[in-house]
This record gives structure tokens, sequence and C-alpha cells, in this order.
């Protein structure tokens, strides 16, 4: 009986050892990097223990900037393109006729190069002295005025920066949810049909409750890819992010170890702990949130 209890824990060995190795230990490594005050790069040393890391990333003007950036981004892009996505799988999924054509070509965007998409965004909003750029160009045609989209008002960054996120990310949520709508039991539906029941009542009563867990996972993903979002800023707007005022969290805690402002790990490990706290903590009302309103 011993030996059979204990055979699982030894097949679970190699996955604990590599998770602990590789995620444990750096997360207490960071949380003890974030506490020594005064910390050295080059000597490795440190005058005391404290929470002053803490206190000056909190107050930072450019950390908070990053904070707005990044909840801003967040609260638009998540909902917006979990909406978009359902939307479209919804579309896919009524239709039969070259269903897999249109299902590839909405996933193109997915294993495309982001670098190379926020290129290609960046050069149809930015303004030069040669050209207003193809999006200036179609304002100008019905009568708008041309704006600056990648060194303009901050208004108009954030919109580029939200288009392309919202771009890059919802071909994966049209995949996972085209997925989850097929494997639906149409049996409900034929139900329901019998029934006189209207779409809109299918839709909120069987479609949402059935796909419901895979929407929640598309959310709590979105949130965490959400406030990681780095590499997609860069592309657009360069690495001075704090010049151009579009700088997040993770670009903050990358500048603090190798920008230009660099070689302060204590600082940017406190503010690494503090991006961990904030996606905890939403992902755990998402959690509870989910309760409720995700049937399994």
């Amino acid at each position: 009986m011993d030996k059979t209890s204990k055979k699982p824990w030894l097949y679970l060995l190699p996955a604990i050892l590599f998770l602990g190795f590789f995620m444990v230990y750096p997360l207490i490594d960071v949380f003890v990097y974030s506490v020594e005050e005064g910390y050295n790069f080059a000597s490795q040393t440190y005058y005391g223990v404290g929470l002053y890391n803490y206190s000056y990333v909190l107050h930072d003007p450019y950390f908070l900037q990053a904070i707005k950036n990044t909840c801003i981004l967040v609260l638009i892009t998540v909902p917006l393109s979990t909406g978009l996505a359902l939307l479209i799988s919804l579309g896919l999924s009524s239709i039969k006729a070259l269903r897999d054509l249109y299902q590839t070509v909405f996933f193109l965007p997915y294993v495309t190069n982001t670098l190379a998409v926020g290129l290609v965004f960046m050069i149809l909003f930015q303004k030069t002295e040669y050209t207003d750029g193809l999006v200036n160009l179609l304002i100008h045609a019905f009568g708008g005025s041309t704006v600056d989209f990648i060194d303009g008002p901050y208004w108009a960054k954030m919109f580029v920066l939200c288009f392309y996120t919202v771009w890059v990310v919802m071909p994966f949520k049209i995949l996972i949810l085209t997925s989850a709508l097929a494997s639906v039991n149409q049996d409900y539906y034929k139900a329901a049909r019998v029934d006189g029941t209207s779409k809109v009542r299918i839709f909120r009563k069987i479609t949402l409750p059935m796909i419901s867990p895979m929407i929640f996972y598309l959310v709590i993903t979105g949130f965490i890819g959400a406030f990681k979002a780095y590499s997609d800023v860069v592309a657009l707007f360069g690495t001075d992010l704090n010049a151009a005022g579009m700088n997040t969290i993770v670009g903050y805690v990358y500048d603090m170890l190798y920008g230009d402002s660099g070689g302060y790990p204590s600082y940017a490990s406190a503010a690494a702990i503090l991006l961990f706290a904030i996606v905890l903590t939403i992902t755990c009302i998402n959690l509870l949130v989910s309760k409720k309103h995700v049937h399994y």
C-alpha cells in the first residue's frame, strides 16, 4: 500500500523539481532582491533590509505611468478581443462553405512575428516628413484632420497600441472559441428549436453556459498576457518608452535592469513583485467570479 501511494509522487518528481528550480526559486530570489536596500550590483553588497525599494517604485512617476498604461491596455483589450472573437467564432460556426479557409485566414496573424506586425502597424499609422501614413490618408479622404498616432497625443498612441494588441491576440481566441462551439452537443439546439426558442435565448441559455469554461480561460490568460505586454509596445514606439510615455510594468522592470537607467536590480525586483501581486489578485477575483458564472 505504501509503494502504491509513493508511485504518483515518483512520477511527479521531475515536474516538481523543474517547477521548483525554474519558478519557485527565482520568485524567492526576486523577493530577496526586492527587500535589499542600497544593493550594489558590482560588489554584490547592500546596507540594509526593508521596504524602501517598494516605496521608491510606488513614488516613481515612470512606474505610475507604466501602471496607468498597462491598466488601460488590460481593461480595453481583454473584453474587446474576447467579445469580437466570440462574434467571429459564432459567424464561422454558422457557415459551412469555405469554413476551413476562413479559420486559416483569421489564424494567420497569430503565427506572424509580433515585431514584424508592429512594424507594419507603425508604417500604417506613423506620420513622417514624406508621408502621413495610410490611415491618415484615409482620414483625410473623409474630411478629417491628420493625426500623428506614433509621436503625437497620448490618446492616439494608446489607440494604436490597443488596436494592435487586439489584432495580435484575437486569432488565438477565435481558434479556441470555434473549437468550443463545435464541441457543444447539438441535441440541446434541436430540442430548443422544437420548443420554438429564439436564437438570442438559445445563445444566452445554451451556448454561453456550455462554452463558459473556455471564455473564462481566455479572460484569465488575456489578463495575464496584457499585464506582461512589452515587445508589442517596443515594436510600435521604440525602446525609449519612458520618453514616449508608453512604458508598461514589464518595460519598467527591463529598464531598471538593462535600460539607460539600469543597474538597479532591487528596484526592478520590487516592481516585479508588485506586478506579481496585481496579477495574482486579479486572477483570484476571476476565480471567485467563475464559481457563479462558469458551468463545468
